[in-house]
């Protein structure tokens, strides 16, 4: 046996370390509600399958078909077209336009579905100012399309949710070298051919990865296609649950959710691998920007504003009209109590999930095993799983688990101790954990590969532990990279819906589920000030991104 071998079995038999056990801890715990949900499918109480094949799941399925593929296609057409354009043309207000069209991304969904609704409906402006202007007396006089429908929540989603494929294409745009645009135009290739021919393929790897993000979070909504009575497999989750009292219908439901996105992840990751260029020039000139004058400036500033406009300005304007005309709800204590509600879950969501992304990052870098390294990969799926899906995952074990706890404190002691684990915040802190956790670990995992492993390692010559290393050389060159991951994980906690509809304690509102609680009760006015509150965090985290992304 060689000198290597003989190492290599030394490092299998000893004992793993507190680093590497604590690793695959939290690698499992990340993923432990995703395999509940496929042995509650498998073992379901009572089999409604058949039931659901033949009634409702194809419906449901159809819908979310529909909705992917429309919100898809046309968050790929607006982002993409959006970032040609402030990427290769110099037009008025582009400089503005560059960042105000991240904007939407500060806007929940279902926000913009009820701003919408209460601007195009019946007793809103538009149809009350097409009514005074033609003298029309009711709705049967004139027609108006239908508010609340799969095309409302395809557009709605769609506008909040370009800025996905916007990011990423205006990257790809502007990495490009000018070389092969100069090459094209020296061929005879027009305007749209130069972007056809040669901008689009060589960006279409990112553009499928926003479009990816864009379907897997139309999948998640639960707000909008609620609100336009859009029945997809989302809401089907809902309601076999909480309606039709069935847990294992819920989580087959789940499963096929979840194998959707598992089918989006692998069709990006093979359209990425399948299409990769490489710029083979030494000297890599960037592409000028075209100016554009008369007409061609002002079609190129309409089809920029145009996103924007729809995505944040017609939903923040139509929710400031009701703050500010509704005073009296800023005074409503519940609004208050939400809003600490969703900082201290927030918040501590926050801080446990970058904690627990920085220990298994560094767990995995110190650990030689093959575990840990497998794991950290698959713990991302929570960021792509539906918060419906954790819903299912995370409650029902929670909750057998909970029940067995109290009764065995009372058969002990005989203190009855009360549901301590589904009775509290503690399970939305672990579905916002686990929903979350790629963020904190792309950003540790990141941060920590930008630190030269030779001042760990002087670290650990001058007697340093492990955990002292990680405080004194790591933390401080990457406590920058931890902020932003805190305030984009608080963020997305404060957006969610669907998770905490589902994992809140009784009585216990957040300002996301006050929102949609007030709204689906047609009180636009009380949801207003909560939501303006949301809107305001989300501005924070697109503020962070535009700085990040400059």
């Amino acid at each position: 046996m060689t000198a290597i071998d003989t190492a290599r079995t030394h490092r299998r038999l000893r004992p793993p370390s507190l680093w590497s056990a604590g690793a695959v801890a939290i690698a499992l715990v990340v993923l432990a509600p995703i395999l509940a949900v496929f042995w509650i499918a498998l073992n379901p109480s009572e089999n409604i399958w058949p039931h659901l094949v033949a009634t409702t799941l194809p419906r449901y399925l159809s819908n979310t078909a529909i909705l992917m593929v429309g919100v898809g296609i046309l968050a790929a057409v607006v982002g993409t077209s959006t970032a040609w354009m402030v990427a290769r043309y110099d037009f008025p207000a582009r400089r503005w336009l560059e960042w105000l069209l991240l904007l939407p991304l500060a806007i929940p969904a279902y926000v913009g579905a009820y701003a919408l609704v209460d601007f195009l409906e019946y007793a809103g402006p538009v149809q009350t100012a097409l009514r005074g202007l033609f003298g029309w007396q009711s709705a049967r006089d004139y027609w108006f399309p239908e508010i609340r429908s799969i095309g409302a929540a395809i557009i709605v989603l769609a506008a909040a949710m370009y800025p996905y494929v916007y990011l990423l294409a205006r990257a790809a745009f502007r990495e490009q070298s000018g070389a092969a645009e100069e090459v094209a135009q020296s061929l005879g290739a027009g305007a749209f051919a130069r972007f056809w021919r040669v901008g689009l393929p060589l960006a279409r790897p990112a553009i499928a990865a926003g479009v990816a993000i864009v379907m897997m979070e139309s999948v998640n909504d639960f707000g909008t296609v609620d609100y336009f009575a859009v029945q997809t497999l989302t809401t089907g989750i809902f309601s076999v649950w909480l309606e039709g009292y069935n847990a294992g219908g819920a989580a087959q439901i789940a499963t096929v959710v979840l194998v959707l996105v598992i089918v989006l992840v692998l069709l990006e990751k093979i359209s990425r691998r399948r299409m990769r260029f490489f710029n083979l020039s030494t000297r890599h000139r960037p592409i000028l920007r075209k100016r554009l004058r008369g007409r061609a400036a002002w079609g190129a500033f309409a089809l920029c504003a145009l996103p924007f406009a729809m995505g944040f300005i017609l939903p923040a304007g139509v929710i400031l009209r009701h703050a500010l005309s509704n005073a009296e709800a800023w005074r409503d204590p519940e609004l208050w109590r939400a809003g600490l509600h969703t900082l201290s879950v927030g918040g501590l969501a926050a801080g446990i999930t970058v904690a627990g992304g920085i220990f298994l990052v560094y767990g995995v870098r110190l650990s030689g095993r093959k575990l840990p390294r497998l794991l950290l990969p698959v713990t991302t799926i929570g960021y792509a799983a539906p918060g419906a899906v954790l819903g299912v995952g995370i409650l029902i074990p929670l909750a057998a688990l909970d029940n067995g706890l109290a009764d065995a404190v009372q058969a002990l002691t005989g203190v009855d101790i009360g549901l301590v684990l589904t009775g509290s915040a503690f399970a939305l802190v672990l579905a916002y954990s686990v929903r979350f956790f790629a963020i904190a670990q792309g950003a540790a995992d990141a941060a920590m590969g930008r630190v030269s492993p030779n001042l760990a390692l002087a670290a650990r010559s001058l007697g340093r532990t492990e955990g002292q290393t990680l405080g004194a050389v790591y933390y401080p060159l990457m406590r920058a990279s931890v902020a932003s991951a805190l305030l984009l994980v608080f963020v997305d906690c404060v957006k969610e819906l669907p998770a905490t509809l589902l994992l809140r304690p009784f009585n216990y509102d957040t300002l996301a589920t006050r929102v949609h609680e007030q709204a689906s009760l047609e009180n636009l006015g009380d949801a207003a000030p909560a939501a303006m509150l949301v809107i305001g965090v989300g501005l924070l985290a697109v503020g962070l991104l535009a700085r990040a992304n400059r």
